[in-house]
């Protein structure tokens, strides 16, 4: 993983934890959920999207660099879906 995915995912890490405790829920189990839903965002588009697009781009290096982050940035928007859910869940309860 890239710097940028790998502080994302400690920002994840830390935003899920702070959320729960915010919210009364159990912190240590949203911050594994948000995690894991972080990485697994991130491997998959980097095993599908990634893989797709790295071959058209080889020439470019920009455009390599942009290609790369495209894991990041959309493993940050699953975090953000994921931590959504998880709060409308807790506000049924």
């Amino acid at each position: 993983m890239l710097f940028l995915a790998k502080f994302a995912g400690i920002v994840v890490l830390v935003w899920f934890y702070l959320t729960a405790k915010d919210k009364g829920e159990q912190p240590i189990k949203w911050a594994i959920i948000g995690l894991l839903g972080y990485w697994i965002a991130w491997w998959a588009v980097k095993l599908t999207v990634v893989a797709a697009f790295s071959g058209l781009v080889a020439k470019s290096a920009m455009m390599t660099f942009i290609v790369i982050q495209i894991p990041a940035l959309c493993a940050i928007a699953a975090a953000f879906l994921i931590r959504k859910k998880l709060i409308e869940d807790a506000a049924e309860k």
